[in-house]
């Protein structure tokens, strides 16, 4: 289970890391860009459920942490279905790996039901 920490005092968003590695690789693209952008999540039901959103400005500080020391595979399929929301008016969202026939996982790993 990694960890996107934002901002100061910070906001933390827990994924899984392979999802993780997916959002930084998007993210930094746009951030690296000095594009800002919405990015949205579905809250576990520990959380309070419901959805959550920031805004991402490059000068905002921002930081990935993994549980895990191997870097997951990649899936590019993906990082375009990603970074398709990303380029859209309402911005990222999070949406679950394309082609998995499992059901769709918030921000904590929980299946959402």
């Amino acid at each position: 289970m990694g960890t996107l920490l934002y901002g100061s005092p910070g906001t933390e968003v827990n994924f899984d890391d392979r999802a993780l590695m997916h959002l930084q690789i998007v993210i930094t693209a746009k951030l690296r860009r000095h594009e800002g952008f919405v990015f949205s999540w579905t809250n576990a039901p520990d959380a309070g459920s419901g959805r959550s959103s920031i805004w991402l400005y490059p000068a905002i500080p921002l930081y990935f942490r993994y549980f895990g020391s191997r870097v997951p595979s990649i899936n590019r399929e993906w990082i375009d279905a990603l970074m398709q929301l990303a380029n859209s008016g309402s911005g990222l969202f999070f949406a679950s790996e394309p082609g998995t026939s499992g059901p769709p996982v918030t921000e904590s790993g929980r299946v959402r039901r």
